[in-house]
């Protein structure tokens, strides 16, 4: 089979299209014969290998698993002794786990880690919701418990997490204010977002809702631009701060986003706003839930541009470098 190939770290071009044996799925794993995956700031980071610090986890002089790609959504070619949810022929969607392998034409994947795919979604579709959607529930409905008549502010809005954090938040009955650069106003807005901040020419954290006194009960940040005492500024006393920025950087850091993640935390335990870095574990039961709000028309993903298998180093440098909005997929 074809698979988008990685031996070492560095620019999108030390991924490489290669003839690789097709996967024989164990008794709890499913073989998927892949028709799309998408791009997430993770396969970045792993590509790069930045920050620094994450190779523990990755791989310390090149990536421990070679295929990039988390995101997938196909049909089931074969499965093992012990899968019961699924056959041959089903349509399913999911994510492929720490060490990816969805930049392939087949994978191999845990069954916990897959769902039937929404009925009203193509593949193309489908495989831009797994990784991006559940980070986003798992912010708001998880950690935040975000509720009705709350007020959020989300910075990174445009975003592959951020469209569907729009959508989530109005789906729960939040007032929105999503924060974004100026080609991307209209589309926020057509999302659902009730109020928008163009960065580029206003600054969340100094607007004249904020100087009047009107705060935020919680607040989504998704870049990791900003200081905590930023952030905590715009918030209420009792607010809470979910922390899941770290999109692509210029590369080269030690501990990049993680120094953030790390520290918000630490400093939560000592203020009364709540400080939390949502950690968001693939699994079916977030992809059934996900589902669920897609097919009842509360859920759409945006796919901002496409691209084939043989594509993919272009399609990861557009995400490092274009500012990508919503997101982008890879069709095999």
């Amino acid at each position: 089979m074809k698979a988008m190939v990685q031996d070492r770290y560095g620019a999108p071009d030390v991924l490489r299209l290669r003839d690789v044996d097709t996967p024989t799925p164990g008794d709890g794993e499913v073989l998927v014969r892949v028709h799309a995956s998408s791009v997430n700031a993770y396969d970045w980071h792993i590509m790069r290998g930045d920050p620094y610090l994450a190779r523990l986890s990755f791989g310390l002089r090149r990536p421990r698993a070679a295929v990039r790609g988390q995101d997938f959504a196909g049909r089931v070619e074969a499965v093992g002794g012990a899968v019961t949810r699924f056959r041959p022929g089903d349509e399913v969607y999911g994510e492929a786990g720490p060490d990816g392998g969805a930049f392939a034409e087949y994978l191999c994947v845990a069954e916990k880690l897959v769902e039937a795919k929404p009925v009203n979604l193509s593949f193309a579709q489908a495989a831009a919701v797994p990784l991006a959607a559940t980070t986003a529930l798992v912010c708001l409905r998880d950690a935040a418990g975000l509720r009705a008549g709350q007020h959020i502010l989300i910075n990174g809005a445009s975003g592959g997490v951020g469209t569907f954090a729009v959508q989530l938040a109005k789906a729960y009955g939040a007032q929105v204010t999503a924060v974004c650069r100026t080609r991307n106003v209209d589309l926020v807005r057509s999302l659902g977002a009730d109020h928008v901040v163009d960065y580029t020419r206003d600054d969340f954290t100094r607007t004249d809702a904020v100087r009047a006194g009107r705060r935020y009960d919680v607040l989504l940040d998704l870049v990791g631009n900003r200081s905590l005492s930023d952030f905590r500024r715009v918030l209420t006393r009792d607010g809470t701060l979910l922390l899941s920025g770290g999109g692509v950087s210029t590369g080269g850091s030690v501990f990049g986003p993680l120094g953030l993640l790390l520290r918000g935390p630490l400093v939560g335990r000592f203020v009364r706003q709540r400080i939390v870095a949502p950690s968001a574990t693939a699994g079916g039961g977030h992809l059934a839930a996900l589902r669920e709000l897609v097919e009842a028309g509360k859920l759409t993903p945006v796919v901002d541009r496409t691209f084939r298998l043989s594509e993919v180093p272009d399609a990861v440098r557009y995400v490092e470098t274009e500012h990508a909005r919503a997101k982008v997929v890879v069709t095999m």
